[in-house]
């Protein structure tokens, strides 16, 4: 009966140093947890957290609507890290949050408990790659399965993170991962150079039309932060992307586990003078990357409320879609005219990326979900390249 005290105690969350229990008992466990969760609640509106987590807690508190309309207003950015088995993509992801204040008191004191059972990165060292890898298969194997997202803001840019898994027979989860991203880490053990995996995810994200590759040269603490080790993986990577169709691509040599070059720049690379990883992301230019020639609407869902209204709902893929515009359905081939480009605050002229709208034709043709609309001025195009 005790022991069941203990682990209940155990299981109680302390978001702030200031809320600790005082007394022993049934009574103060009562206290403290009814305690643990007003902090808890008070943490999501006003953002207070003992490492001063959120970086725009006075906005939060003095005035929630100026802060939600700043956060509105922030460039998105989606990325993944990806490259070969244990080159550190889920530690880097956890470097990321902890060290840009992401992460919550309790989160990082379940961490540490868990690093100590599983002795994964040695004594008085926290693996951050468990603040990413979940699943129960994935921490008692040390390994990254299925895709998982993590989210993060700084001042100016928000992040939607991608952590996919780098065995071969993932590949697939890989794939999905990187089917909405912008950017591209591709994480490189420094002891081994670009790998097998390397070369195929890269070869994935230029297939999935990424256009900006940043090259994490990882583990640069196992080789004395050796410049020519970096240097020879540099110039071997650039040799292999010569065929591939990236036009932005830059190299970062860093430290996951001790985060040199992570967020903040590391003293034990002074040669190198380039921008450390978070100042990347936050620079990376994104705007111009959309096509606005080859128009493409994936429809992600069939919209019929009535039977007076039947719309394709979507994200504008590339190109400008005007009303009045012909189109062609595939892979059926029908084609019709746009009637109208319907969001939830008006009828639209046109759309672009990534604009998600709902498209209704002037004919009644069979479209489900996941066929694609292009406009019929380049369906002879596509044929042809096929």
């Amino acid at each position: 009966m005790r022991g069941n005290e203990n682990k209940k105690k155990s299981s109680i969350l302390y978001p702030h140093p200031g809320l600790l229990p005082e007394g022993e008992g049934a009574d103060a466990d009562k206290s403290t947890e009814l305690t643990s969760n007003k902090a808890r609640s008070l943490q999501l509106i006003t953002g207070i957290q003992r490492n001063n987590m959120s970086h725009q807690s006075d906005l939060i508190s003095t005035d929630i609507d100026a802060y939600l309309a700043q956060h509105e207003r922030k460039e998105l950015l989606r990325f993944l890290t990806c490259g070969n088995v244990d080159d550190g993509k889920s530690t880097l992801i956890g470097r990321l949050l902890h060290d840009s204040k992401m992460i919550y008191e309790d989160q990082l004191a379940a961490v540490q408990a868990d690093s100590v059972k599983s002795g994964t990165t040695g004594a008085g060292k926290i693996d951050l790659a468990l603040l990413v890898d979940g699943l129960q298969a994935e921490r008692e194997q040390g390994i990254t399965i299925d895709v998982a997202y993590r989210y993060f803001s700084t001042s100016t840019r928000k992040f939607i993170i991608a952590d996919t898994p780098g065995h071969e027979q993932y590949t697939r989860n890989m794939a999905t991962g990187a089917s909405t991203c912008d950017l591209a880490i591709i994480l490189i053990d420094a002891r081994y150079g670009v790998q097998t995996q390397t070369k195929r995810h890269s070869f994935i994200a230029s297939l999935l039309g990424i256009q900006h590759i940043i090259v994490a040269v990882n583990k640069m603490d196992l080789i004395d932060y050796s410049e020519a080790t970096f240097n020879k993986i540099k110039q071997d990577y650039l040799r292999f992307t010569d065929t591939l169709d990236i036009h932005d691509i830059c190299f970062i040599p860093m430290s996951a586990l001790d985060g040199d070059n992570v967020v903040n720049r590391s003293e034990n690379m002074p040669w190198f003078i380039g921008e450390p990883l978070m100042e990347a992301l936050n620079n990376v230019e994104i705007a111009n990357d959309h096509n606005f020639n080859d128009a493409r609407f994936p429809v992600q869902y069939v919209n019929r409320p009535n039977l007076d209204f039947r719309g394709f709902c979507g994200t504008v893929a590339s190109g400008i879609f005007r009303k009045g515009d012909q189109i062609t359905a595939l892979p059926s081939g029908k084609s019709s005219k746009i009637k109208a480009i319907v969001t939830y605050d008006g009828d639209l002229d046109e759309a672009f990326p990534p604009m998600a709208v709902t498209l209704t034709l002037e004919d009644e043709i069979d479209i489900s979900r996941g066929d694609m609309l292009i406009g019929a001025e380049k369906l002879s195009a596509t044929v042809a390249d096929k």
